[in-house]
Order: C-alpha cells, then structure tokens, then sequence
C-alpha cells in the first residue's frame, strides 16, 4: 500500500478518534442534532477504520513472522502462518481501495426511475409493464416505498410512460446503472406465426433533490399548466383540474403529476421530478466530459446506450457493458436482479481504482 494511502488513514483513524472523544462528551450528546451529526460522521467512516487497524495488526504479525521463519525449528509454520495472514493483507487492503474511493453525493438520495416504450408498439409497452413489475419487487425485496407519479396506460396491458419515484435507503446507488436502453426478444402472444419480435424500453433513473419547493427555482423560467386527470379509457379521475403539467422554458423539459387528486401535492411533486431532471442534465454533461477523458463501461449517463438484452426463448439476460450472461429471466423478471448490480458496481469501483492507480 502507498504511503499516501497510508497518511489518508492515519487522518481518517485520527478524525475518528476526536468523533468518539466527542460522542462521550456529555455537554453534546444533549445536544440531538449535534449527536446525530456526529453518529453520522463516524457511521461513515467506522468500517474503513475498522479494517485499517486490522491491516496494521496483520503488517505486524506478519513482521514477527518473517523474523520467526529465520528459525530452523520454526521455519514451516511461521511460513506457512505467514501466508496465510498475506491473503488477508490482500483481502483488507482491496477493501480498503473500495472503502476510499470518492462517493457519489447522490448514492443516498431516493430516486426517480422513468420507463417509456420504444420501438415494438404494443409490445414494447407489454415490456415496460414487465419492467415496471421488475423495480417494484426488486423494491419490496429492500423495504422501498413507491409513489407513482405519472402512468399513460395502453389497452394491452402495459404502459407507453410510467414515472415512479423510489423512497428508501441508497435507492439512487442501487439503481442508477439500470439506465439505458432495455431490448426485449420474444414471441408475443398476438404472433400466430411464431416469430420473435424484438421491442425496446428506456430507463432513465434520476436523483431526487431534497425538499425542493417553489422558492428553490426560478419560477419565471416554468410555465405551470393544469388539467382534469384521466384514467383508463378516458374516465375522469376527478371534476377539477387537479394534474399539474410544468414545462422549464430553457430546457424544454416538460413533467406531469396527476396521480393524486390534490393539484397542490400533484404540482410539489411535479417540481421534485423537474428539478431532478435539470439536475440530471448537469451531471450528465460532468460524466460524458469524464467519459471523453477514459473510456468508461458503466456510468455514462448516455440515455441511447443499449445496456441490456432480455431473451426470453434462450432463457437469458445479457448486459452489454459487462459482457455478463445470466440464465434465470423468470425470477430476475420478478425481482431479483441483486447479482446483475452488484456486478456494475463492482466494475464501476475497478474502474475508478485503475484511475487513482494511474494517476
């Protein structure tokens, strides 16, 4: 490990210290959201801590080691002990690397996921359906919440749009390299000739900003509309014009809420998602510029980019920035896409690493 490296823990094990010292200290820990403050600084930085003393432990052990393998009588099992404490060494300091790689402020934010069909028609509707099932279980399986913000429903039992937004612990870390373009391959139940059709589905995920209300943005820059809300086959959902329509004039982004039947909630989360959005863009620029300067598997932000191919008739899911192929469609259908995510975070993490290293 370089001694850089080694400095920077030094200082996060010293900083860890004095947030301890402070966290007995009775004069603060009356003091709520000082305390919680604290707690949370030292939550953050608790498990690297943890492992780099464990790693000077092991750096010692395996000192004592090597001055116990120049006894002949001793040799064999001081080596022996001594590899094995080196595998560990190994093991922590990869963790470590992980541990201090930068974190994106925005991991820990609830998210925003828009689906919207692509090329198929009905079936690429039929798709985003599928998908929208497929984040909402994935969802209960970690104890999110929900709330669907915007659905334009087909007849055919999917959705043309659905925009949802995601309530829990690092929704946002979790499902930001799902977007992309999604293609589906597989035979519709309207195909009387057997034939695969091949649809498509984009997913865009967007951080959600905190507590974002009218103050917050430039007002004269949004145009606000209303209208009466409608559900399937055209029914009114309500009398009044209770859907909130806002169209940010700079950009061009435009964003509807009508799922509640308050124009009020419908408008403050309709400004949540349009602040998400011209966020979004912002550091979708940061990425691509970043991108231009390394070629980066995952984490581009490139909306267009096909990342994945769902193959019903071979039975297989394939992501195209990994190269990974995994055969379980009907449960990863159903939710369980654990395995897939933690394969891009593992690779955006080596990615970041082979740049600290070269640099």
């Amino acid at each position: 490990m370089k001694q850089a490296i080694k400095d920077s823990l030094d200082s996060i094990q010293k900083k860890a210290d004095d947030l301890s010292t402070k966290l007995s200290d009775p004069n603060i820990t009356s003091d709520i959201d000082q305390l919680t403050k604290l707690n949370k600084e030292y939550s953050e930085i608790k498990d690297v801590v943890e492992n780099w003393n464990r790693y000077q432990e092991l750096e010692a052990t395996i000192e004592d080691l090597e001055s116990l393998s120049k006894d002949e009588e001793m040799k064999s099992l001081a080596l022996e002990e001594k590899e094995q404490n080196e595998k560990e060494l190994q093991k922590i300091e990869a963790e470590i690397m992980v541990q201090l790689l930068p974190k994106d402020k925005d991991d820990k934010r609830n998210s925003f996921v828009e689906l919207r069909a692509g090329a198929g028609g009905d079936e690429a509707a039929i798709f985003v359906g599928d998908l929208y099932r497929m984040y909402s279980r994935f969802a209960e399986r970690n104890n999110w919440k929900m709330e669907k913000i915007k659905e334009i429903p087909l007849g055919t039992g999917g959705f043309k749009e659905i925009v949802i937004k995601v309530v829990g612990a690092d929704t946002y870390g979790n499902l930001k390299f799902e977007s992309g373009v999604h293609r589906v391959q597989r035979v519709p139940l309207t195909e009387s000739q057997g034939r695969i059709h091949t649809s498509t589905a984009t997913v865009a995920v967007l951080p959600e900003m905190d507590d974002i209300e009218e103050k917050d943005l430039d007002m004269s820059e949004i145009r606000v509309d209303t209208f009466r809300a409608s559900g399937a086959g055209g029914q009114h959902v309500n009398k009044t014009d209770s859907a909130v329509r806002l169209t940010h004039l700079p950009s061009g982004i435009v964003v509807e809420c009508q799922d509640d039947r308050s124009q009020h909630k419908n408008k403050a989360k309709a400004l949540g998602l349009l602040s998400s959005k011209i966020y979004d863009i912002e550091k979708q620029q940061m990425e691509q510029e970043k991108a231009s300067e390394r070629k980066s598997l995952v984490g581009t932000g490139d909306r267009s980019e096909k990342i994945r191919t769902y193959n019903f008739p071979q039975g297989r899911i394939t992501d195209h920035r990994l190269k990974l192929t995994l055969y379980n469609i009907d449960s990863f259908i159903d939710g369980d896409i654990d395995e897939m995510l933690s394969s891009l975070k593992a690779q955006s993490n080596a990615e970041k690493l082979l740049e600290i290293e070269n640099k």
